[in-house]
């Protein structure tokens, strides 16, 4: 066979293979992806559609959520925040996930393309004849070199269908990058609030033990004067030491909350000890908090995403495993040289070559396939039930957080035995403090930070008619 010959094979194969494999791509076996649809409340409810000057007031104004933890213009928290997008354990875990998936997606895109081997090979025969006289033997080299081209046509879509879900399991990947973002700034940012929240009830308990001990000391000298009985001595005494108890647990979490937030920034959990030790006050709540359309906020949430791309990856994979039904079409080649010298190995008595389709066609597997599409259709019910999941989880959201924060604007009135604090009673003021401590967890919502610094005006002069 010539080399005109050869060459007009080639471009045969090139010029007839390569347009009938993309006519014949445009099929694809199995169910297309459409999109999960969800039903939310087009508005909020409690919140207003424009902001009414009011401090701290949620609207739903678009929301702008590139650092907003910067919004609280607090310095240590924005480090933070910074520091374990930096070097979190499970960030880094998320972004492994991803070059994961995007490798995954080279791996089954190369079959959408042509497969080529190549092969040497080297023999050395040794055979031994016999004449009449004596025996001789024969030594004979042979070489060979070739190379074998295989392509499948993706005529049913399964490769391409394989190629959809890799993109679709990018998609998820991507969506748990931002979701273990957003959950990382979160946590950051509530075990910060929650250590000042706990320095300031510190603060507050331990003024309110000084005050305590002053009092149950007055106390005791009117019982040696013999203006009260034994029952009140007891009674501060208890006080006191009620008080007193309150405090080493306070200072237990906010110890838990400077370990957790080492644990975030990958770091042993005494690591923020003495950083993060010292009493500061809280952080200060913004004065708007925009939080944009229900249907918008389903739309940010990373989970949501990643439960819908989840569904895609099981959409795409029930055609990858319907088209195992259908017949696999290729195209097969091969060029092959063969010779016993070396020096005659490339020539053109030694080659040899030959091309052809083929198809292969399961006819019987124990309803092995049927089986497999049934397993896949079973994993896409269980990826649509989970983003079902999801969307239901997050719509609680939607209403009682929000409509919540608008009743406590403005400043906060402080109760009324607070208010008569500075001319009651020695004991009225004890209780009026021990109820400010124990309130002081919900009133640290939205205006703790108020609130603290009002108990912190106070604290300092609780007995005004002895200054």
């Amino acid at each position: 066979m010539n080399k005109k010959t050869t060459w007009r094979a080639a471009v045969i194969f090139f010029a007839v293979g390569i347009p009938s494999a993309l006519l014949l791509n445009g099929c694809m076996v199995g169910p297309d992806f459409h999109p999960p649809g969800a039903n939310v409340p087009p508005a909020w409810e409690g919140v207003p559609q424009t902001p009414t000057g009011q401090p701290s007031m949620t609207t739903s104004q678009p929301a702008e959520l590139t650092h907003w933890w910067q919004k609280f213009n607090d310095p240590q928290l924005t480090t933070l925040v910074e520091q374990a997008v930096n070097v979190n354990l499970d960030l880094q875990l998320a972004e492994a996930r991803l070059r994961q998936a995007r490798a995954a997606r080279g791996v089954v895109a190369g079959g959408l393309w042509p497969a080529v081997n190549s092969s040497a090979t080297y023999q050395r025969t040794n055979t031994t004849g016999a004449t009449h006289t004596a025996s001789v033997a024969h030594d004979q080299d042979l070489f060979q070199a070739g190379l074998d081209a295989v392509w499948e046509l993706d005529i049913f879509g399964g490769i391409r269908r394989n190629v959809e879900s890799a993109n679709a399991n990018i998609q998820a990947a991507q969506a748990g990058i931002r979701d273990a973002q957003v959950s990382l700034a979160a946590e950051v940012a509530l075990n910060y609030v929650q250590l000042r929240g706990f320095q300031q009830q510190m603060v507050i308990a331990q003024n309110n033990l000084k005050a305590q001990q002053h009092t149950a000391e007055i106390t005791r000298q009117r019982f040696t004067a013999g203006f009260v009985s034994a029952l009140d001595v007891a009674n501060a005494d208890a006080q006191v030491a009620t008080t007193a108890s309150q405090i080493p647990v306070l200072e237990t979490s906010a110890r838990q909350a400077i370990y957790a937030l080492s644990v975030l920034l990958a770091q042993p959990p005494a690591a923020l000890l003495q950083e993060l030790s010292g009493t500061q006050p809280l952080p200060v709540t913004p004065p708007e908090v925009p939080v944009g359309l229900p249907s918008d906020l389903l739309r940010r949430r990373p989970d949501i995403h990643q439960a819908e791309a989840q569904i895609h990856v099981a959409t795409a994979q029930i055609g990858v495993a319907t088209a195992d039904l259908f017949p696999k079409f290729s195209l097969t080649g091969s060029l092959t040289y063969q010779s016993n010298v070396l020096q005659n190995l490339f020539t053109g008595a030694s080659r040899a070559w030959s091309f052809g389709p083929a198809v292969t066609w399961p006819i019987f597997q124990g309803g092995s396939i049927q089986s497999n599409i049934r397993v896949q259709e079973a994993l896409h019910d269980q990826a649509f039930i989970t983003y079902q999941k999801t969307v239901l989880t997050a719509l609680p959201t939607l209403y009682p957080g929000t409509n919540r924060l608008p009743e406590r604007t403005g400043r906060p009135a402080l109760p009324v035995h607070f208010r008569k604090c500075p001319g009651a009673k020695h004991a009225e003021h004890r209780d009026g403090l021990d109820r400010a401590l124990q309130s002081v967890g919900w009133w640290m919502g939205s205006r703790a930070a108020w609130w603290c610094a009002a108990l912190l005006r106070i604290m300092p002069r609780p007995f005004p008619h002895m200054s």
